[in-house]
């Protein structure tokens, strides 16, 4: 049984390191292209477009308070902010 579980034991370590050894290597970031003048200018031409299209959004009004509603006519008002407490004593570290 000790034999079991020793190879299970070389198994599980061996898996990851052959998994890495075993990818070729892969460019994830392939070399930027770039581009020609007819792709450059349907860009700008689709950029216009869509800065046009957000133009013609009209703006929507947000309430500065949206529980406003589920509160009622009278709030309380903040109390005044505390006093920071001061420290009396040794500050030796």
């Amino acid at each position: 049984m000790k034999v079991f579980r020793s190879a299970a034991v070389i198994v599980f370590l061996a898996g990851p390191a052959y998994a890495q050894m075993a990818t070729p290597n892969i460019n994830l970031i392939p070399e930027l292209q770039s581009k020609t003048p007819e792709e450059k200018e349907a860009e700008a031409v689709k950029d216009k477009a869509y800065k046009e299209s957000l133009r013609k959004i009209p703006d929507a009004k947000v309430s500065s308070d949206p529980w406003g509603s589920v509160r009622g006519a009278e709030t309380p008002k903040a109390s005044a902010p505390a006093k920071p407490r001061t420290k009396t004593g040794s500050t030796a570290n």
